[in-house]
């Protein structure tokens, strides 16, 4: 979480929806053995990544410009 940031928690049943502003949906699509499911609805042209798919990227960045410095 961003410095400076709150967490607001929610509890949301199947079929139960969130909605971030007017362009942005997330629906509770399956709860299944503690795992759930979501459905995201939101413009092509806003970004949406996994937590473990973001910290690569992060890693894959800082190992390039430390690539780029040694040369």
């Amino acid at each position: 979480m961003k410095e400076g940031s709150e967490m607001l928690v929610l509890s949301r049943k199947l079929g139960e929806k969130i909605y971030i502003n007017d362009n942005i949906c997330i629906t509770i699509v399956d709860i299944d053995r503690g795992k759930i499911r979501l459905g995201i609805e939101a413009p092509r042209d806003v970004p949406i990544f996994r937590q473990e798919l973001l910290a690569g990227k992060k890693d894959v960045a800082a190992n390039a410009s430390t690539v780029a410095a040694k040369h």
